[in-house]
């Protein structure tokens, strides 16, 4: 099984290249690198395996940029509305609106939230990851069930920003 700081190498030696696409077996493990504009990294492994990597040590550049986290509704809402955000995946993950089965959702339609309030949580790969506002303002609507899978950029929840 590759290491974290093999695969960041990895990473690295294909940006600075010219090398569109590596794809590397090992051991069980399948490893894809593609780059277009931006390098992508895509995992398999067996069931049994998971790579388990605090989000906090990704490369910055695995992490979706802050435009793909929050954007301006285009379509459903009107065009002078211009404070209306989505809030989206940043991963391919399930969506948990509660930090337990048993506990509350995290937020509610008509809850005001702030830049660091967290709004759900992302299950990908047995990591559960925290997904924070980061817009000041009101949950107009949320679009997903609990439980539901969810794909990267797909909308979350709609925010009305003060």
């Amino acid at each position: 099984m590759l290491k974290l700081s093999e695969i960041k190498e990895l990473i690295q030696l294909v940006d600075q290249t010219s090398v569109h696409e590596l794809d590397i077996e090992l051991e069980g493990t399948h490893l894809t690198i593609r780059k277009a504009n931006k390098t992508e990294v895509v995992t398999s492994q067996p069931a049994t395996q998971y790579l388990q990597v605090p989000q906090q040590a990704m490369p910055q550049y695995l992490n979706p940029p802050a435009e793909a986290v929050q954007q301006p509704v285009a379509g459903g809402a009107s065009a002078a509305d211009s404070s209306l955000h989505k809030i989206v995946s940043p991963m391919v993950g399930t969506f948990y609106k509660s930090p337990s089965p048993e506990a509350g959702a995290f937020v509610s339609v008509g809850d005001k939230v702030n830049e660091k309030s967290t709004v759900c949580i992302i299950e990908a790969m047995k990591l559960m990851n925290e997904l924070e506002a980061e817009v000041k303002g009101e949950i107009v609507e949320i679009l997903v069930e609990n439980g539901q899978l969810v794909e990267f950029g797909q909308p979350l929840f709609l925010v009305k920003s003060e």
